[in-house]
């Protein structure tokens, strides 16, 4: 693997070392033998490339990347430029209309997120072509729960944005006395108006963040 630099390789070597990794290493060289498996094996660990250590502002986590063809590139909720915005991200942008009364942007990358301080991270890291949660069992949850608690040891003042039960339930891993968590439904169009919709978190996170010092998170994609 190459090096992922943003000051990730020593804080994640002794994940990437661990006999538990070694195990989900050889589950997916046989994955990615015998199916297809999403994102590519090269953008799997993009969300490290793309944020650095030193610079999370806010960690939002999903839960496996998208399943089909030409959508996951590493990133929690993101697709690629000219892709059809998938309806979760559909949400996501009304929300932040509403909140912070930007636009909603007519292509679905966040990368520009991740660059600018948004670890986009999911709770497991690949999947199998058409079958949502197909990699869930493999060990995935071991290694972001650790990623997770190692952001939460490692740093201060970070916005840890939960959405859907999944992801509710890492919160028992982050130190609520150095970082904030906001919590809510899942932006999909099944849960969105269970608590999704008017959660405005993204002007909180930007609030939480000018209060401790730091620059605020730039949500406009347009």
């Amino acid at each position: 693997m190459k090096p992922l630099g943003n000051g990730w390789d020593e804080l994640l070597a002794p994940l990437f070392g661990d006999e538990r990794y070694l195990k989900i290493r050889e589950f997916l060289k046989k994955e990615y033998c015998e199916h297809v498996v999403y994102p590519d094996m090269y953008d799997l660990f993009n969300c490290f490339r793309y944020t650095p250590l030193n610079e999370i502002k806010a960690v939002i986590l999903g839960q496996d990347p998208y399943h089909e063809p030409n959508q996951a590139h590493g990133l929690c909720f993101s697709v690629r430029r000219g892709v059809t915005i998938p309806p979760s991200l559909v949400n996501i942008y009304k929300e932040i209309e509403s909140d912070l009364k930007i636009k909603e942007p007519a292509c679905g990358d966040l990368t520009k997120w991740a660059e600018s301080g948004v670890l986009l991270l999911n709770t497991t890291l690949t999947v199998r072509e058409h079958m949502a949660n197909s990699h869930s069992k493999c060990g995935w949850a071991w290694f972001t729960d650790s990623v997770i608690k190692l952001i939460s040891d490692k740093t201060e003042n970070v916005v840890f944005i939960l959405w859907g039960g999944n992801a509710r339930s890492k919160a028992p891993l982050i130190d609520t006395h150095k970082h904030l968590i906001l919590q809510c439904a899942h932006p999909s169009p099944l849960s969105a108006y269970n608590g999704f919709f008017g959660c405005r978190h993204f002007s909180k996170t930007n609030e939480y963040l000018i209060s401790h010092g730091k620059q605020p998170v730039n949500w406009d994609l347009n």
